[in-house]
């Protein structure tokens, strides 16, 4: 595998990798950090993010980012391959007490250069509006904390909105906001509007409109991370609880479900199309599950630890011959997708509508995504048609996509999922050099398992999240529960914790959870250790891809042939 060598070389620290594209390197002097340089100390805080937003000015150097560090909060412009950066002199920095900031997003519809809207959550749970440009503090959202006491772990703009915007926390709750209207002195009564599958939606019961608008609550433990389709119809959420689920936003309807193969799931993205969503969490794991089929397409092991973020790369993402996605949509929608999303509100409902056509399919298509992990590595995956469609035959044009051997189970596991009951399987069809395997028949949206299984399996993803705990010490494997530790010992412990309640192994091998060798497994094209300490951020933008880790560095890496010389 891409990451197995000598000791001393997987401990260097990469500047630069190849891809079919050409060489990305790191540009130093493109680095941003706290004014001082000085790596910061990570421990018990939270994990470092970063936000961008382009404020359409007319110097052409319009590009702000915004990152946390502890309990610092800093604004730079952002200079990216063109010049380098300039710490002394952030447009604003701010330092919390009492409190940490954990996450940030800007508004893009509204932002100018005069001025910029920036939400910000907070460690103990409340949301902050600022501008950063005016240097103005305008609101505090849940300031007494009635609303929410516990960690905000996502906050985000509703697409195509000026004033909406919706927060999650670590209770597993997410709440709907508008900018306009106040919190109340009182914490807040609701009323049920719609209630499903390991979820319910509230509505704020009061005489005058208050916040919160809305309070999902999914799943059980902690609400990760979540995130809009390109369109802002449909919104994808990943829990501690192991689930992915995908809501309609405007209709509260569930849409479907995937179950990581252990463990929490820590992030998720959409592909720029809104075709497919990628998760990663603590089963060191990249997922593809297909929107349109509810069900899992592929996997990706390259990670040796907790997958943080997943993102995918719309510049990289390609067709044979070089010509622009044959999207159902037309290319203005697509030119919309890879500018931030600014005119998602926009873009049609025909890619979500035709996903199955077959006059909408591109004879060859490449989508790019990326991960970075707790492992301290950054990993690039090529998604090529042969895994997408493998009831096509393989076009002549060469695929990218490396694929591992899927008869053989991960070092360290069994192999002996339980098979889903009642029919027999169908077969899976070939792809490029994949065997001949089986899997269970999927596509059915109501593949989420009933009460019992779902919460049994919170508690078989719990039961390996102490496993790892206890083993925390071992040093070749940072997290030490690779994806192959689902061993018979800890199904005998399972037995014992859930005699009451269903066998959560059922999920295994049925749609919600694919045993390993039913489903294509990727090799990373790309993987290698860039940071000290681990990774929290990937965003890909046109001219570079920018990477944070846990002391405070955020690093650009020039695209192939991007890179100008610098005059500092």
């Amino acid at each position: 595998m891409a990451t197995e060598g000598g000791g001393k070389e997987m401990n260097e620290i990469k500047t630069q990798f190849t891809t079919r594209e050409g060489l990305y390197k790191l540009l130093p002097h493109s680095e941003y950090s706290r004014p001082n340089r000085v790596p910061f100390n990570s421990q018990g805080s939270n994990p470092v993010r970063v936000s961008f937003v382009n404020l359409n000015d007319q110097s052409g150097n319009g590009d702000r980012l915004c990152f946390n560090v502890g309990r610092e909060l800093y604004f730079y412009i952002y200079k990216g391959v063109r010049k380098a950066a300039d710490l002394s002199k952030p447009i604003d920095k701010r330092i919390y007490k009492g409190t940490q900031p954990t996450c940030h997003d800007f508004n893009h519809l509204t932002a100018t250069a005069e001025s910029v809207s920036l939400l910000v959550g907070f460690s103990a749970g409340q949301v902050q509006l600022i501008d950063p440009i005016k240097k103005e503090t305008s609101k505090l959202f849940n300031e007494e904390r009635l609303i929410d006491k516990s960690r905000v772990t996502c906050v985000k703009w509703v697409p195509g909105s000026e004033s909406l915007f919706l927060v999650a926390h670590s209770s597993g709750n997410m709440y709907l906001y508008n900018v306009e209207h106040t919190c109340g002195t009182t914490a807040p009564h609701y009323q049920l509007l719609k209630q499903g599958e390991s979820f319910a939606v509230h509505t704020c019961k009061s005489k005058s409109t208050r916040n919160p608008l809305l309070k999902w609550t999914v799943g059980e433990g902690a609400l990760n991370e979540f995130a809009f389709s390109p369109d802002g119809k449909f919104l994808a959420c990943v829990s501690q609880d192991g689930f992915l689920r995908v809501f309609n936003f405007d209709s509260v309807e569930l849409h479907g479900t995937m179950k990581s193969y252990f463990g929490g799931l820590l992030c998720v993205c959409w592909s720029p199309d809104g075709k497919y969503i990628v998760t990663g969490g603590e089963d060191d794991l990249v997922t593809v599950w297909s929107f349109v089929d509810c069900r899992v397409i592929a996997r990706g092991h390259g990670h040796k630890s907790w997958v943080s973020v997943v993102a995918f790369d719309p510049y990289t993402t390609s067709v044979e011959g070089g010509d622009p996605m044959e999207f159902s949509g037309s290319d203005e929608d697509f030119q919309d997708l890879l500018h931030f999303g600014r005119d998602r509100a926009n873009s049609t409902q025909s890619r979500l509508s035709k996903r199955n056509s077959t006059e909408s399919r591109p004879v060859s298509v490449t989508y790019r995504f990326g991960s970075v992990g707790q492992d301290t590595q950054l990993c690039l995956w090529d998604l090529t048609e042969d895994i997408l469609f493998p009831h096509q035959p393989l076009s002549r044009a060469r695929t990218h996509t490396n694929v591992m051997n899927a008869t053989s189970p991960p070092a360290g596991s069994t192999g002996n999922s339980v098979t889903t009951p009642g029919n027999p399987a169908p077969p899976l069809p070939r792809s490029n050099s994949l065997p001949h395997s089986t899997v269970s028949n999927a596509g059915s949206k109501s593949s989420v398992a009933d009460g019992a299984i779902a919460s049994g399996v919170s508690k078989f993803a719990t039961l390996s999240l102490h496993d790892r705990k206890d083993r925390h010490h071992e040093k070749d494997h940072k997290r030490n529960h690779s994806m192959g530790h689902i061993s018979s010992k800890s199904s005998d412990k399972l037995n014992l914790v859930t005699k009451t309640r269903t066998d959560p192994a059922k999920t295994l091998g049925t749609p919600l959870c694919p045993r390993m060798e039913d489903v294509p497994l990727l090799e990373p094209l790309v993987c290698k250790k860039i940071a000290h300490e681990r990774l929290t951020v990937l965003i890909f933008l046109e001219d570079c891809i920018v990477t944070a880790c846990q002391e405070g560095f955020i690093c650009t890496w020039g695209r192939p042939g991007k890179v100008v010389s610098f005059n500092p």
